[in-house]
């Protein structure tokens, strides 16, 4: 066989192999037709996120997806803290799912992950045993780690933390689930969370149901708003920021 001839032949070759190869691809590239959901889910339900990924996948195909972008899109669903995805022979496609695990509320339209880390959860329920925390945005891995600060010290007196807010301008008030508010400020927190302790412990603790909230926005002391009253009293030296 001449060089020409063996040339003309690999070419052949070549093109019947690109036909076929084609072909396989055209066969095997169908369009999506099933999507399976794995992973341990406690919040978000099975029917809710199916129902949230199906327009992500209507009009692809098997093999066209581009995984990593639909998985990018699939993050964007409020619940999802990660997504792994693989193809399923011959036309399914299996997202396995991570949960966000919520530990707050934040800013009354949001959640706060572990790590402080706000995200969407309508229209799934939250839980309700979950303190209500607010400020300003950027804020929620230092308020977050704040009320695990305040939560340790108020254990250890039998009180439990309902809210936390951080101000606009720093701010801090919170309130006990008692239902009595406690008005920070912004400076001094440890000397003036001291004071609150003392004050607790030797009078206020005992007649915490007729509080409306303590201000310790003092240089020595605190302030006291009971029930039924619409001025503080027992403030002392000027109330400060």
């Amino acid at each position: 066989m001449t060089r020409r001839g063996t040339f003309l032949g690999i070419l052949l070759l070549v093109l019947l192999l690109g036909a076929g190869g084609r072909a396989l691809w055209v066969w095997l590239d169908r369009p999506i037709e099933r999507v399976s959901i794995g992973g341990e889910l406690h919040y978000a339900g099975a029917d809710y996120l199916k129902a949230k990924l199906a327009p992500l996948v209507q009009g692809q195909t098997w093999l066209s997806v581009d995984l990593g972008a639909l998985r990018e899109e699939a993050l964007k669903i409020g619940w999802l803290k990660e997504v792994r995805l693989r193809r399923e022979w011959p036309n399914a496609l299996t997202f396995e799912l991570t949960e966000q695990i919520p530990v707050a509320h934040w800013n009354d339209d949001q959640l706060l992950n572990a790590q402080g880390e706000p995200f969407d959860f309508a229209p799934v329920s939250p839980p309700d045993d979950m303190p209500d925390l607010s400020g300003p945005k950027g804020s929620s891995q230092e308020v977050l780690a704040y009320y695990g600060e305040l939560s340790k010290r108020f254990d250890k007196m039998d009180l439990k933390l309902k809210q936390l807010s951080l101000e606009a301008r720093g701010a801090w008030r919170f309130q006990f689930e008692d239902g009595v508010w406690i008005m920070l400020g912004r400076s001094d927190l440890d000397g003036r969370l001291a004071r609150l302790d003392a004050a607790w412990n030797r009078e206020l603790g005992g007649v915490a149901s007729h509080i409306r909230y303590i201000d310790l926005r003092y240089p020595n002391g605190v302030a006291v708003a009971w029930h039924g009253e619409t001025e503080p009293v027992n403030g002392t030296d000027g109330k400060q920021g």
